[in-house]
């Protein structure tokens, strides 16, 4: 399942993520704010119920499901959107959908690393984690 992603998580390199929170429509200071957080993501599961936190000094958020079955998500930029997530041979997929527009978030671990791709209408950034 997904035991190999359940760690805490720190942020050790971002690439093209002003971009990417750009296409998203975040305005300027809300980016500014996201491109000097380093978070760690904990992830965890009790059963089939997968958590994952988001921690920040800034902003803490967290989303609860189970893997396949639609939730509503608030996301950190406030969007109000349709979640899945699913497992895709060994990768974390996540879709979030709102408004007619869909962003897929990509997690897969390669070398003790986790490497999270956050794509959305062509515009795609990459964010690598190590275990704490």
């Amino acid at each position: 399942m997904v035991d190999a992603f359940c760690a805490t998580w720190t942020l050790v390199d971002s690439q093209n993520f002003d971009e990417y929170m750009k296409a998203l429509g975040i305005g300027s200071n809300i980016r500014k704010i996201g491109n000097v957080t380093n978070p760690s993501i904990v992830i965890s599961h009790e059963g089939d119920t997968v958590v994952i936190k988001t921690l920040s000094l800034i902003l803490n958020n967290g989303i609860s499901f189970k893997l396949g079955e639609e939730f509503d998500e608030t996301t950190a930029d406030d969007r109000q959107v349709k979640s899945i997530v699913t497992l895709e041979g060994e990768s974390l997929v996540h879709v979030q959908r709102w408004d007619d527009k869909e962003t897929k978030i990509v997690r897969e671990i390669k070398d003790g690393k986790m490497i999270t791709t956050l794509i959305f209408e062509g515009v795609q950034a990459v964010r690598t984690y190590e275990k704490e």
